[in-house]
């Protein structure tokens, strides 16, 4: 609006000058050098009009004249540095969809477009490794170190390398520095952990897991069972050196971390009996019990009464299955004392309750109705089809699976003994039957750029299954 009512105040003058003129044509002489000109006004404001004109118009010519090499130049680096990003974003579009020739080409390309070393040596560090060349990935992730702005980068890349290759001192030294520059990084908090773990440091890796929950990196309950895992181990190197009274301690915090952690509420257990504790070491085990029934605990159990007559102990597993009715390993548990007590129909019962009578039943029932037939009958014959449908079924019996690469195995171990993973072996009720591992996510779930454990592949946690199929 105003730019309208300045030309039409412009137009306004333009035209009340011409009329004026018009109206007063007056003359003007002009004498210079001997020359004389007579004109009207009109024509005089017009010839200084004409020649203001081209002047302005030629000083305008030489200016872009002079100017058209920085223009040429600028607009030459602009369009370069379009080609250069839009190279650059080919490339990691290559990487995300996993072809290596494709993104090295875009690679080389946006390193000769664009000046800037840390996003080209970026594509050209996840290219190589794409490709399997992990030389020149370290070469490029080492060479990031170089620039404050991609430092960071160049040390998770150089960790998923060390990872890798099993230097785990080395990945340790690095998280450390990551560390420093980004203490608040969830993935460098949860990596401490676990690398203090796989070095069987069990106090730096509980400092390292309180700073990693306080920082929100690690959830709490995640932490209260990674807290149990290793304080289970303090414990354990304590009784292994003689300090007794420091195991009892320690395996006591480890079971009131996560009393569901049987391992160490069994061991708890057997502490307090030999500390001469039995009231307590049953009140540790039904707190286990509750919250996730387990054959270890089983186990602790009936040691605390192994002395009393098979129809008493049969009483105590009533009580204990009375805290979780509804759990299989309750129903087990009483028809392994119904067994030992001679109660055939008892043990039958329970047998079946326990679900022998499924397709999937775990092979142990198979074999606990073998030792039946042949306790009760003297019958061989039914005992060895028994023993020969356990051997066919396609179920297994429960075991600890790891939750990182699905590892199976009978005993509890803080670090997996094929991807090193800690604290992810999870007990589960009929592995084989393809359902995934559960609780909690691999600690390593968030390292960098497909950062790889030995012998597994990728790094992400397994899907959930149900509470109830899975108890750690």
């Amino acid at each position: 609006m105003r730019r309208v009512a300045a030309a039409l105040v412009a137009i306004t003058a333009i035209v009340s000058a011409a009329v004026y003129l018009a109206d007063r044509p007056g003359t003007v002489t002009v004498v210079w050098h001997g020359w004389r000109i007579d004109t009207s006004v009109a024509a005089l404001a017009l010839g200084t009009a004409l020649v203001v004109f081209i002047l302005a118009w030629s000083i305008a010519l030489l200016r872009r004249l002079v100017a058209a090499p920085r223009h040429f130049m600028r607009a030459r680096r602009e369009r370069r540095r379009r080609e250069g990003y839009r190279a650059l974003t080919y490339g990691m579009a290559a990487v995300a969809a996993g072809d290596p020739d494709e993104a090295e080409r875009c690679a080389r390309r946006a390193n000769a477009l664009l000046d800037e070393p840390p996003l080209t040596r970026l594509l050209a560090a996840q290219a190589a490794q794409l490709k399997g060349d992990t030389a020149a990935a370290r070469d490029y992730f080492t060479a990031m170190l170089a620039e404050p702005e991609t430092e960071f980068l160049g040390l998770r890349g150089l960790i998923v390398q060390a990872l890798a290759r099993g230097e785990d001192g080395v990945a340790l030294k690095l998280a450390e520095r990551a560390r420093a520059l980004r203490p608040r990084t969830g993935w460098v908090q949860r990596a401490l952990v676990e690398l203090e773990a796989r070095a069987g440091r069990w106090e730096a890796a509980e400092g390292r897991l309180s700073e990693a929950v306080r920082r929100g990196a690690i959830a709490s309950d995640e932490g209260r069972h990674h807290r149990a895992a290793i304080l289970y181990q303090r414990g354990l190197a304590a009784q292994a050196a003689g300090r007794n009274g420091e195991a009892l301690k320690l395996a006591g915090q480890a079971h009131h971390a996560d009393p569901g952690f049987a391992p160490a509420t069994a061991w708890y257990a057997s502490l307090l009996t030999a500390d001469g504790s039995t009231r307590r070491a049953r009140k540790a085990i039904e707190a286990g019990w509750q919250v996730a029934p387990h054959p270890t605990l089983t186990a602790a159990y009936g040691a605390l009464y192994a002395d009393e007559p098979p129809l008493a102990r049969i009483k105590r597993f009533e009580r204990l299955q009375s805290l979780k009715s509804d759990h299989v390993e309750g129903r087990v548990a009483l028809a392994e004392a119904a067994l030992k007590a001679r109660l055939w129909g008892e043990a039958r019962r329970h047998l079946t309750e326990a679900g022998i009578d499924r397709d999937d039943a775990a092979p142990r029932l198979y074999r606990l109705m073998a030792s039946l037939e042949d306790g009760e009958h003297a019958d061989g014959g039914r005992s060895r089809l028994w023993l020969e449908r356990a051997a066919r079924t396609a179920s297994s019996d429960p075991a600890y699976a790891c939750n990182a690469c699905g590892f199976e195995t009978m005993t509890w171990t803080p670090i997996c003994s094929r991807c090193r993973s800690f604290d992810q072996l999870v007990w589960r009720l009929r592995p084989g039957h393809g359902e995934p591992p559960t609780a909690l996510p691999p600690l390593m779930a968030g390292a960098p750029i497909d950062a790889p454990r030995r012998a597994v592949v990728g790094s992400a946690a397994l899907p959930p299954m149900d509470a109830d199929v899975a108890q750690r």
